[in-house]
């Protein structure tokens, strides 16, 4: 890789990729192919700004892939942010990924290659995860910081806890009632801030820092029982609450469940592969949550960039009957894990067993009975079930067997069976263990925690990381410039 860099970033990552982002300040004092190959480098081993720039400074591999002399003192680290941020508010934030997409496209590696395999992993946020009540204190005090006026309102009406201090007051935390007492004045104190706030107009930053006070105030606390709220007494909610803010100090963290089992806090990273070779075709950083962040709603983004139809090899998180329709409708082959059916008993039928005619607007069961479909698309058996003699191994329930039958499930059936084909599970077990691979790439070297908060700035740095890993690859792969044409040795 660093050989590689030092023979041809130049070519990668030419002055004119990056003039739009000088046309008003003038040329950088720092040269584009050095600047660019610091980033990819940073993101690839995983370094912090200070760290990336001294090993710029110290490393000899680094110094000659970015063409440095070896007393060169490289450049400041703060000078990697302003690049970063450049490049983000830019119209083209991911051009370095997209350069090195293009080398990729000219080497021919992909020719002939049409199978694309989409999955994700959880990324570790970069701060801590607070509770309610340190998220209740510092939201406080932000607004406190940067609402005009808030500081007296705090002085006046929050009473509950020094907001001079940063951390957890000093109760009994072993005391269920003095806890409660706690929670009681913070939500307190929160609403009487939001309530005496002078009208005003606000800037982003404090619209924002409100904004965040209200929602801290009112996701993870409910009334206490036969309280209406009105007189102050709340409690820690029962439950967590959907879209829950783990920490302001990055609001777009969230709560991530990969399995039941294996429970974090961060965003999702969404890559898509081609299996046989191990090079990233796109990538996308999303909250972890939320219908449009899933799985497969971003899977249908990353495959927005395909001009012809192509395999789609996934789990069965990208098996929704919304995402199968529009891969069949794109004319792309889905080799998705299906969802598995369940029977309600044990041994007993699945919705596979029972015939659903959707031109007739009815299903039948097993046992040959056949009732109409409602207009909510379920299906009541009732009293038939009542003296069937098939009923132990098809319902529990006293009312009889209830149907509901999803809006795909024609769709839904059709891809069960073509799983169920020897060719189908032959072609998953293939390439399921190279996309494996490929999520353990990403996350090698410590890279599981991100290093920045938000959405934007990590979803940065995941495509400068899949530039990284894919010029890696192809320099293990052979690749070299003959002429004017990259090529594979």
């Amino acid at each position: 890789m660093f050989a590689f860099l030092a023979d041809h970033r130049r070519e990668v990552f030419p002055d004119g990729l990056f003039d739009d982002l000088f046309a008003v300040s003038g040329r950088p004092s720092v040269p584009v192919d050095v600047a660019a190959s610091v980033i990819v480098l940073q993101a690839l081993h995983g370094l912090s700004d200070r760290d990336a720039v001294a090993a710029l400074r110290c490393d000899l591999r680094w110094k000659v892939a970015c063409g440095l002399a070896i007393d060169d003192a490289a450049f400041h680290p703060t000078t990697l942010t302003y690049w970063r941020r450049r490049l983000r508010d830019s119209e083209q934030p991911n051009r370095i990924f997209d350069a090195v997409r293009q080398v990729v496209a000219q080497t021919g590696v992909l020719s002939g290659k049409t199978m694309r395999a989409l999955d994700s992993t959880v990324l570790d946020d970069a701060v801590a995860t607070q509770d309610t009540v340190t998220q209740l204190i510092a939201a406080v005090r932000r607004v406190r910081r940067q609402v005009p006026g808030a500081a007296g309102v705090v002085a006046e009406h929050c009473t509950a806890h020094d907001y001079d201090d940063p951390g957890k007051p000093a109760i009994a935390w072993t005391d269920p009632e003095a806890r409660q007492q706690l929670v009681d004045g913070l939500v307190g104190d929160a609403h009487r801030l939001l309530g005496y706030l002078p009208d005003q107009e606000l800037g982003p930053d404090a619209a924002e820092a409100v904004a965040l006070l209200a929602l801290v105030a009112g996701q993870d606390v409910e009334p206490v029982e036969g309280s209406d709220g009105t007189d102050g007494r709340w409690r820690i909610a029962r439950g967590v609450a959907p879209d829950r803010v783990v920490s302001i100090v990055d609001p777009e963290a969230r709560h991530a469940r990969k399995t039941v089992q294996r429970r974090r806090d961060g965003f999702t990273a969404h890559v898509s592969v081609e299996p046989e070779t191990g090079i990233y075709l796109g990538g996308e950083l999303t909250q972890a949550g939320g219908a449009d962040n899933s799985d497969a709603a971003a899977g249908l983004r990353l495959l927005d960039q395909e001009s012809e139809p192509v395999e789609v090899l996934a789990d069965s998180a990208y098996g929704t009957g919304t995402m199968l329709a529009a891969l069949d409708e794109a004319g792309h082959v889905a080799i998705v894990k299906p969802w598995p059916v369940r029977p309600v008993v044990a041994g007993g039928f699945t919705i596979d067993d029972f015939t659903v005619d959707e031109q007739a607007g009815c299903a039948t069961c097993p046992n040959g009975v056949t009732r109409a479909m409602s207009a909510a698309r379920t299906v009541s058996f009732g009293a038939a079930c009542a003296a069937c003699p098939l009923r132990d191994r098809c319902t529990t329930s006293a009312q009889g067997k209830k149907l509901r039958i999803h809006e795909h499930d024609a769709l839904h059936r059709r891809h069960r069976q073509r799983a169920a084909d020897t060719a189908f599970q032959a072609s998953y077990r293939r390439h399921r263990p190279m996309v494996e691979r490929g999520i353990s790439w990403l996350v090698a070297g410590g890279n599981r925690r991100l290093r920045y908060r938000g959405v934007r700035r990590n979803d940065q740095w995941l495509r400068h990381r899949l530039a990284g890993l894919n010029l890696r690859r192809l320099a293990t792969l052979g690749l070299t410039r003959t002429g004017s044409a990259w090529v594979l040795a």
